[in-house]
């Protein structure tokens, strides 16, 4: 894809392709999540989704991820206005709110591996949740600099 679409359509206008073409793939929302009961706020962990894989840097099972992942958010249009549980950095809540997308994103620079680059996919500090002892430990797996 070669136009910039997300500067001409809504994201309720985009095709399947587009919506897809959107996504970095970071890897920041198959990480798993903590919510404050109170406050409500998300925090994320370095335990990435046990579907992760990390030599490719996606999901092992991305077409069949809400069957195989109960809790597997998947996105929609309508959620994004709403939803707290991407990462600030994510192109559907960037351009939900009106803004742009980072200049390291695949559709400005033409390379799926400028997220690497940049830094910013979770492949170079991400954990696979068999290091956990238990469930309870991801209170000690906070990424404050991620929330």
């Amino acid at each position: 894809m070669t136009d910039r679409f997300w500067q001409t359509l809504s994201l309720e206008q985009l095709s399947s392709a587009q919506w897809e073409a959107l996504c970095d793939h970071c890897g920041k929302c198959c990480l798993h999540k903590l919510q404050d009961e109170d406050s409500g706020k998300i925090y994320f962990t370095q335990i990435a989704c046990e579907q992760y894989d990390f030599e490719r840097g996606c999901c092992a099972c991305y077409p069949e991820r809400a069957r195989k992942v109960p809790d597997c958010q998947i996105l929609r249009p309508e959620q994004l206005r709403v939803s707290h549980a991407l990462p600030a950095t994510c192109a559907y809540r960037l351009l939900a709110a009106g803004e742009t997308l980072p200049v390291w994103h695949p559709l400005l620079t033409g390379d799926p591996d400028s997220v690497r680059e940049a830094g910013v996919a979770i492949t170079s500090y991400a954990l696979p949740p068999e290091v956990l002892d238990d469930a309870n430990d991801l209170e000690n797996d906070v990424l404050e600099w991620l929330c």
